[in-house]
């Protein structure tokens, strides 16, 4: 039964909670963490490690999307980013970072805004892409519902393997208006996901959502999987305060949870991976998206802090770019000399008694302190809610 509370006369609201309300309770039983497997499997991709990366150019460079590949994870690139507008995206990365340490996080912004101007170029595009692939690792690109009709052609073609529709929050049916990169901005209709990825050959991954109708919704228009949440990062998404929406992560992954087991039985056995996107900054917070039913969990900062991450210790989300309505600042969270490599960000060894290094370590750890062998299983470890 939910727990609704009177907020006023006449008007009630759901009690929520978030990643750090909830702690795992371990069972009677433990056992060593060389019997844990983080493995994982999305449509016929097979992944080692329950680990995915924002498709934010903070994060996301073809180099580190083959660099998390080969280490187990999955990167996603932003293909509506700069990767697909410009041909010198390191220098217009440091030229970012520079105003940012110079001018502060609204000039930054601002600059921000003026890069996504620029027109998409299908064929940087594509090299992306073909460098990815050339390297062996699952290919992975992120379009916005707004431009998904329009770039996956290219993007199909390029080869592809997963496409990520991904907004701030999403629907079964975008309604809205005229895509920006279309060519006759008449002819743009809404964008159906169910018929959109019914005449796909490659599998969708959708969200955000933060409930459980949405998420049924979604995993009904024949998504492989859908994401959770909106990348909020403290600090550095600000979704909640430009638009007041708000995604408590523990309660929406139970939510999208449970909508994946009403869906498992509606379909007779079609099962939709849950990924949870924010408020996971540490291996701790990691281990309890797993635990409140989420599959895998879409990181931003905590790789952000990677050698390997062009943003050379700043971090942005992709909503930081909207032309008008800006959600997320750029933030420093490392020194570029004090950066540590995606290796260690994910297996350590480490130093750091908070948890934001050896990410992988700390998730293996937790399960098998609580007794359980694989993610599946740990979905179902006890949970308790904090006074």
């Amino acid at each position: 039964m939910r727990d609704m509370v009177e907020i006023g006369m006449g008007r009630t609201a759901r009690r929520t909670y978030e990643l750090d309300d909830v702690d795992i309770v371990p069972s009677r039983r433990t056992r060593s963490s060389k019997q844990v497997s983080l493995a994982w499997q999305l449509d016929a991709y097979r992944f080692d490690i329950p680990l995915v990366a924002h498709p934010t150019d903070a994060l996301v460079s073809p180099e580190f999307a083959i660099e998390l590949g080969r280490l187990g994870g999955l990167g996603v690139i932003n293909g509506e980013g700069l990767w697909a507008r410009h041909a010198d995206v390191t220098a217009r990365i440091e030229q970012l970072v520079e105003v940012a340490e110079h001018k502060g996080a609204e000039a930054a912004v601002e600059l921000l805004q003026e890069l996504h101007a620029a027109p998409m170029q299908p064929d940087l595009l594509a090299a992306a892409v073909a460098q990815v692939r050339a390297a062996g690792v699952t290919v992975a690109v992120r379009v916005s519902p707004q431009n998904a009709r329009n770039l996956t052609p290219s993007l199909v073609q390029a080869g592809v393997d997963l496409l990520v529709v991904h907004g701030t929050i999403i629907s079964a049916e975008h309604v809205g208006g005229a895509s920006p990169v279309a060519v006759d901005e008449s002819s743009v209709e809404p964008l159906n996901l169910k018929t959109f990825i019914a005449e796909l050959d490659v599998p969708v991954v959708a969200g955000g959502v933060s409930d459980h109708r949405t998420a049924l919704h979604l995993m009904r228009t024949g998504a492989a999987g859908v994401i959770v949440g909106y990348g909020s990062m403290p600090g550095s998404t600000t979704t909640g305060e430009v638009l007041g929406i708000g995604v408590p992560m523990a309660t929406a992954i139970a939510d999208a949870a449970a909508a994946r087991r009403d869906y498992l039985d509606e379909t007779g056995g079609r099962y939709v991976h849950v990924i949870a996107d924010g408020d996971i900054v540490s291996s701790g917070q990691l281990a309890k998206t797993i635990a409140c039913g989420a599959d895998a969990a879409m990181l931003g900062v905590p790789l952000a802090l990677a050698h390997q991450a062009p943003g050379r210790g700043w971090y942005w989300p992709s909503a930081a770019a909207h032309p008008s309505v800006p959600r997320g600042a750029m933030l420093q969270f490392a020194e570029p000399e004090e950066r540590p490599t995606l290796e260690k960000v994910l297996y350590g060894p480490s130093s750091d008694p908070w948890g934001s290094v050896n990410l992988v370590g700390g998730l293996r750890r937790s399960m098998a302190k609580a007794g359980y062998c694989d993610l599946k299983e740990f979905q179902r470890v006890g949970l308790s809610v904090r006074a």
